[in-house]
Parts: C-alpha cells; sequence; structure tokens
C-alpha cells in the first residue's frame, strides 16, 4: 500500500517524480503529494484523490534536480491535505510508508517539547522526532540513525532538510524500499515499476540501512560503516508496467496467464521431468500453509492434492491470524508462505515466528529477493513477472500452479508432469470464450453466491473475491452442504448463484445442492468439466477435464473472466478499486 518515490539527477525531478507515482497507483491509494527544492526552499504541492488531481496544481514551469513524492492510503487520519504526505516539521520534510506503532508515546514526549501537529498522522509525528534529533546532533545521518532506536513499526522513509538542500536521504525497516543509479540519475522508489522507465537494476535496502545521495550515493549500516551492496537485475523491462494495447491492466494479465504458467514448466522442468531449480523435499509428516486473502485461497484449494498425494495432514492458517494460535507443529513439518509481493506483512512476520521456532520453510513468492524470499529457508517463484491490478489473476493462476507442481515434487509423481502439457493451450482456448453474456445476468444484482464442495469450494472463495473485489457485488461463497443451515434464505428471484463442480466424487451432491437453490428462483452459472445436461441450472460452462492435479488451474480463469466483466458493465475503476491496495505492507 502506499507508493514512495524520490529522484536526484540531471533532468527536471518533477516529471519524474509523477510518472513513478503514476507507475505506483496499482499499490491503492487515496491522495499524492511532492516536496522538490525551489530556489533556497523546499516546496511542497499536495491533494487528495488521484495523481492526476495533483498534476493539475503543479506549475507547469516548475524545475528542480531533487524530490520525494508520495501516494497516501489512509491510516491514521482521514483523508484530507493536512493528512496528505509529504510532512514538514522544522528543517525535515519526509514522506513514509508503513505504521509507527508507538506514535501516542512520542507525540506525548514531543508536544511536551512544544511541537504542535497539524495532521492526524503517525507520519507528522515521526517528521517531528527526526527533526528533534537533527537539532540536538546537528548531523542528519546520525539523527537517523538514533531515529531507529525509538521507533516501533515500519517505515521506508524518503528525507530532505532545509540545510541540505541537494541531498537525500532514506531508510526502510519492514517496507519495501529500493534505489537505482543510471548513469549520473539516482532513483529511489517502493517498488520496482516506478524505475523501469530508466533501468531494471536496482539495490534492495536490508532493515535500517541507510542512503544519503548527494554527488554519489552513499549506503551505510546500522553502525554507519559505508557498504557496498550487490546490485539486482530485474527479470523484465518497462513493457512488463503498460498495457500494451488491452483496456485494463487486469485484462492483460489474464491474457498473460498461458504464458506464465509455461514460463512456470520451462523453467522448473525439462524433459517431462523436473531440473536443479526444482528442490528436493525430505519426509514430513505435516505441512502449514499461510497466505493473506487470495493466497490463502490457492492453498485452500491445494490442501485436498497435498493430503491425496501425500498422506498427511495439511492445515492451512490465515496468516493475520497464525501468529496467535497454538500452533501445533514440531521438525517433522513444512510451513509453506505464500506471497506475491513477498513483503505482505502478516505473512512475513508469521513466517518470522516459525523460524524462530526453527521450523523448516519454503517461500512461494513472485519478487525476487523480496523479504520472504530471503528469510525463508527454501523458495520458489512464481515466474509472474509484475502484476498492476490490485486484483490478483496471474499471480493467483502462477501459484496454484506452483502448488501443484510442489504436490508432485514431494509426492515423487514425476510422470503426471505431463498432464502439464497442455494447460496453456487450454488457457488460450478459454480465453476465447464470451463470457460477458453471463455477466450480463449478473451485473445489476447486488448480491451473489459461490457454492461448491472440497477443491471447489477453495474455487468459489477465490471467485467470490474477484467478484467482490472489483465490482463490489456482496458476493459470499459457501460449502454447498450447508446451504440449508442457514444461507439458503437468502436466495430469493434471480439471485445469481454460480456452482462449480469439478471433482467427479462429489458431483452429484453438488448437484443436489444446485437444485435446491435453482428451486427457489436463483440464477444458476454452472462452471463444470462435467458435460451433463439437466434441468438444474440456465447457463453452463464446461471447461476440459485434464486431470486433478491441473484442472483447478483451469477452472480460475473463467472465474476471472466473469467478474472482470461485470465489473466492466458496472462501469468501475477495474484496476483501482477503491480502498484496496495492491501490496499490504502494514499488519
Amino acid at each position: 500500500m502506499c507508493g514512495i518515490v524520490g529522484y536526484k539527477g540531471s533532468q527536471n525531478a518533477i516529471p519524474v517524480l509523477i510518472s513513478g507515482l503514476e507507475s505506483l497507483e496499482y499499490r491503492g491509494y487515496d491522495s499524492a503529494g511532492v516536496a522538490f527544492k525551489s530556489g533556497k526552499k523546499i516546496e511542497i504541492v499536495k491533494n487528495i484523490g488521484k495523481v492526476s488531481n495533483l498534476k493539475s496544481l503543479l506549475n507547469d514551469d516548475a524545475n528542480s534536480e531533487i524530490g520525494i513524492a508520495h501516494t497516501r492510503w489512509a491510516t491514521h487520519g482521514k483523508v484530507s491535505v493536512e493528512n496528505a504526505h509529504p510532512h514538514k516539521v522544522g528543517k525535515i520534510t519526509i514522506v513514509h510508508n508503513g505504521i509507527i506503532e508507538n506514535y501516542a508515546s512520542l507525540k506525548i514526549e514531543l508536544e511536551q517539547k512544544g511541537y504542535e501537529f497539524q495532521s492526524q498522522t503517525d507520519t507528522e509525528i515521526l517528521c517531528a522526532l527526526i527533526n528533534d534529533l537533527y537539532e540536538t546532533e546537528n548531523n542528519l545521518l546520525i539523527a537517523i540513525n538514533k531515529m531507529t532506536k525509538l521507533v516501533h513499526g515500519s517505515y521506508a522513509l524518503l528525507i530532505m532538510c532545509d540545510d541540505n538542500l541537494n541531498e537525500l536521504y532514506a531508510i526502510r525497516c519492514n517496507s519495501p524500499l529500493i534505489v537505482a543509479i543510471k548513469d549520473n540519475d539516482y532513483f529511489l522508489a517502493s517498488d520496482v515499476p516506478a524505475i523501469l522507465k530508466y533501468t531494471n537494476e536496482y539495490i534492495l535496502l536490508e532493515n535500517n540501512e541507510i542512503i544519503k545521495v548527494d554527488d554519489k550515493l552513499h549506503i551505510y549500516d546500522e553502525s554507519l560503516k559505508e557498504i557496498n551492496k550487490q546490485t539486482i537485475i530485474f527479470d523484465g523491462d518497462s513493457n512488463d508496467a503498460m498495457k500494451n494495447g488491452y483496456e485494463h491492466y487486469m485484462l492483460k494479465e489474464i491474457n498473460e496467464e498461458p504464458t506464465v504458467v509455461k514460463n512456470i514448466l520451462d523453467y522448473y522442468t525439462s524433459d517431462g521431468k523436473f531440473n536443479d531449480n526444482m528442490p528436493s523435499f525430505k519426509k514430513y509428516k505435516k505441512i502449514f500453509i499461510v497466505g493473506c486473502g487470495s493466497a490463502c485461497y490457492t492453498a485452500d484449494i491445494s490442501k485436498s492434492l497435498f493430503e491425496k498425494y501425500l498422506n498427511i495432514p495439511v492445515t492451512v492458517y490465515i496468516a493475520s491470524e497464525y501468529r496467535y494460535q497454538q500452533l501445533f507443529y514440531d521438525k517433522d513439518t513444512l510451513v509453506i508462505f505464500i506471497s506475491q509481493s513477498g513483503e505482505t506483512a502478516d505473512t512475513l512476520e508469521a513466517l518470522r515466528r516459525t523460524k524462530n521456532d526453527g521450523i523448516d520453510t519454503l517461500a512461494i513468492v513472485n519478487v525476487v529477493s523480496s523479504s520472504i524470499a530471503r528469510e525463508a529457508d527454501q523458495v520458489l517463484y512464481i515466474k509472474a513477472g509484475v502484476e498492476i491490478a490490485v486484483a490478483t489473476t496471474k499471480a493467483f493462476t502462477a501459484q496454484l500452479t506452483m502448488l501443484a507442481l510442489l504436490v508432485l515434487r514431494m509426492a515423487n509423481k514425476e510422470n503426471e508432469l505431463k498432464y502439464f502439457e497442455d494447460l496453456s493451450n487450454e488457457l488460450n482456448k478459454i480465453l476465447k470464450m464470451d463470457f460477458k453474456k453471463y455477466a450480463k445476468k449478473i451485473y445489476k444484482h447486488e448480491n451473489a453466491f459461490f457454492i461448491g464442495r472440497g477443491i471447489d469450494y477453495g474455487l468459489c472463495e477465490e471467485g467470490s473475491l474477484k467478484l467482490k473485489e472489483i465490482s463490489y457485488i456482496n458476493s459470499s461463497a459457501f460449502p454447498s452442504g450447508e446451504l440449508k443451515h442457514g444461507t439458503i434464505s437468502l436466495i430469493t428471484e434471480d439471485t445469481p448463484v454460480i456452482s462449480i463442480v469439478s471433482d467427479e466424487n462429489i458431483k452429484y451432491k453438488t448437484i443436489s445442492n444446485i437444485k435446491e437453490v435453482h428451486a427457489r428462483g436463483a440464477y444458476v452459472l454452472w462452471l463444470t468439466n462435467k458435460d451433463e445436461n439437466g434441468d438444474f441450472y440456465d447457463d453452463k460452462i464446461v471447461i476440459r477435464d485434464i486431470h486433478e492435479i491441473v484442472n483447478s488451474i483451469l477452472m480460475v480463469m473463467p472465474l476471472q473472466l466473469i467478474a472482470y466483466e461485470v465489473a466492466y458493465l458496472r462501469e468501475l475503476d477495474i484496476d483501482k478499486p477503491r480502498n484496496l491496495a495492491k501490496s499490504v505492507t502494514v499488519e
């Protein structure tokens, strides 16, 4: 959530900063602002709403070689210009991603020193703290370092000082921050898309390492010793962050799924066998899978495959609950953490608890060298490339594919890799299907339901989430056998019910439940790989039945496209749904 961009170099900083903010709009935000050197002072411009609203306030003649910028997603304080970043206290100006947990006690201490605050934010308090330390130390590097000992929480900070208008400082703790150099230009950002227009090489900061940019880049460790850092090369270019002719990023990313699946298979398999990129795994007696939102639903879908193929118990945990539960794991347990960004705060903290307990960990992530990837014992990258739309699509399908491959690897069922051979071709066939005709029967309703059993219930969870995320329809998923225990009371005439059947073993049980809602007037859309006719549905979508190890991967794309078409008909902002952020880096 939120986005930060900093720049110092030979170009006009203001267009660079605005371009960077625009490339990070997918992260979710409700206000935006910039601060830049203007003569002998720092000028701050900020506004609520979109980056375009901010641009409208900027003077076309404004020119500067250094500045910082921010898109804010409101946490402390309402959406307002006063609460928007950047914040300035005394000689210090900052932008901030993250949450300062002890802001209240810091505020009391600073007010006792005479500080007065204009906003409701934790960020302004942090800015005042840095200013107070700077006034004492007269050295911003030392002040920033001392700040880390006083603050609890997460932060990625860009800092400017009135006394040194040609210098730019930055620091991070539990919130992502990168720095890139291109010729004599220096770029800082919270995510890679902000720099791809200029370079695909960057440096990733560790917690509480400090950056200082003057005539060159300096990086300091926690003891303020200057250090050198390895450059990371992003596997892609600026085209990955472009729509490439599609009306929305979400549609583009759905259309990229066949290629993403092929990329995963090409990377982890060769000639029908697993290659060296897929690690071996010892025999475990239990598996825990941890994730948030869609990542957790991939686990729900995959759980039955792990249990069937490995014959061991698998427990799925929501990451935000995991840390606060009694966990019955031991040395024979593998805990798998799933995160697209690799920076999801709740998942990262769950990983750290598990590591602290000495349990084996595996990360399934998209972003190379992200925090979760670096801290887990082993990592499997899903090779999905940049995903811009807030609602995940190709990353979800990639995670599901990765989990299916992991099942086969751990079960020593390499012979079943043959079922993946036609996967990309089948996904391309689904892309050619017409889903708008089903969306037309759904989009005017305010409530919808998804029902299924077993692995199909996991698919229902994700289908329901996609629909509610981008269409704002109040959509819920239920195990179909639970309908009679209360939920069926919500069914009225023409209520949309999407039912999923991919498991032959429970087909007739689910069909029986479908008949119940259909008899009560529901509009039933049946998504299945069983080409069976009947009078228990209104419309039917039939997907090819290949094999249980890959069938769920094929069933996801229709759910994504239905949600997309419904949101399109409702004329909503599909890529940036309200109140949502792409990367949730605070708990």
